[in-house]
């Protein structure tokens, strides 16, 4: 079913174009070649080997950041679809979200973070904007991708207005091209943050079942999650347990996605906006979950955060990845050279300088897959940390 356009949805023909001038496509819309662009950047394909939880060689079925960004797009033009937004646009910036990355999930970037303290620090977000706009060097007439303005606003701020001073990588971008910073962003990027948001709480959970983490029993008592394996249970007794599992997380799913549809409704009819201007001035986010299922959620999170993300097997994975990143870091500013011959101009162009120095460091690790970070290790420092 098509449903009309709102009147606050993104626009193709009303963006704010890109850094560098470019002719338009004959036959896609501009977020349209944001989109492609991503999907085909080196930084998007590396994700297939970047941790979500567990680290992508623990198993097949689980997912990497890389699935996680699909799953996340998915839900997103769902949203967007029923909403009347730019299901474009949206896939763009979910599908960019995590391009910022370090490799071993949040427990990398924890550690990048603390390790760059003294140089700026690091963040997920405003590094994937250094990746968008910078590090990406493949087309002949600047580096990066050279995103619509509304897609790089999108990456910047789908959490929110970004609280000053920016990180690092971010203020430095947006210091060149102002993304609004202090605004909230369209609500197509807003749907992707939520949708962010759905995909990981469902499947976190179903990645930790599968991990033996916890089982179906322990979920009955979650809100949402339980009256969803009853409704499987009244209509389908008996069924086989993995049909089970599958046909009361797809109902999760979908009450988180239905909420979201009927409580951002409900927020834009009382806000109002007839342009993507007044989004972005309204104050508040447009696109929420209601209260209460947002408390639900808090407890649903609690439950994964001691059964799954402080589990003692990840618990033990995230010790390991953390001295393979600081290993790796402190290796690389000690000895810059042992960086890849590619790497060496910028180097050079620091001049010795240790903020810039760590900054290319960051860079480099930062891009580094989970099965390339412990290769390097082994290559470089030896056995792996037990």
């Amino acid at each position: 079913m098509q449903i009309e356009m709102a009147p606050f949805a993104s626009r193709p023909e009303e963006a704010r174009g890109r850094l560098f001038s470019e002719s338009e496509s004959a036959f896609r819309t501009c977020f349209q070649r944001d989109r492609d662009r991503i999907i085909h950047s080196s930084a998007f394909r590396r994700l297939k080997h970047k941790t979500q939880v567990f680290l992508e060689h623990e198993g097949d079925y689980y997912r990497t950041r890389l699935t996680h960004s699909i799953e996340v797009a998915q839900v997103a033009r769902t949203i967007c679809g029923a909403l009347g937004l730019n299901s474009e646009l949206t896939e763009a910036v979910a599908l960019a979200h995590d391009l910022g990355h370090t490799p071993f999930g949040h427990t990398g970037e924890d550690t990048l973070d603390a390790l760059m303290q003294p140089f700026g620090g690091f963040d997920h977000n405003a590094q994937a904007i250094r990746i968008v706009t910078a590090l990406e060097r493949h087309y002949a007439a600047w580096d990066g991708l050279n995103l619509t303005w509304e897609c790089l606003e999108g990456i910047a701020k789908h959490n929110g207005p970004v609280a000053l001073p920016a990180p690092y990588a971010l203020a430095a971008y947006d210091a060149r091209h102002d993304l609004e910073l202090g605004t909230h962003a369209s609500a197509e990027a807003q749907v992707a943050a939520l949708s962010d948001d759905i995909a990981y709480n469902h499947h976190d959970i179903h990645d930790g079942l599968r991990a033996g983490l916890f089982d179906v029993e322990e979920l009955l008592s979650l809100p949402i999650v339980g009256s969803c394996f009853a409704q499987v249970d009244a209509r389908y007794p008996a069924l086989e347990p993995a049909r089970r599992q599958h046909e009361a997380l797809r109902r999760f799913f979908g009450v988180l996605v239905e909420d979201v549809i009927r409580t951002s409704r409900a927020v834009a009819a009382d806000i109002r906006p007839q342009s993507v201007a007044d989004v972005r001035l309204a104050g508040r986010p447009l696109v929420q979950f209601s209260p209460e299922l947002w408390a639900d959620l808090k407890v649903i999170r609690g439950f994964l955060f001691q059964r799954m993300y402080r589990a003692p097997s990840v618990v033990r994975m995230r010790a390991r990845a953390a001295l393979i990143v600081e290993g790796l870091f402190e290796g690389y500013m000690a000895t810059p050279e042992l960086l890849p011959e590619e790497w060496h101009e910028a180097l050079s162009a620091a001049l010795g300088a240790p903020t810039a120095t760590a900054r290319i460091v960051s860079d480099y690790l930062s891009g580094m897959t989970d099965r390339f970070a412990t290769q390097e290790y082994q290559r470089l420092i030896g056995a792996l940390p037990a």
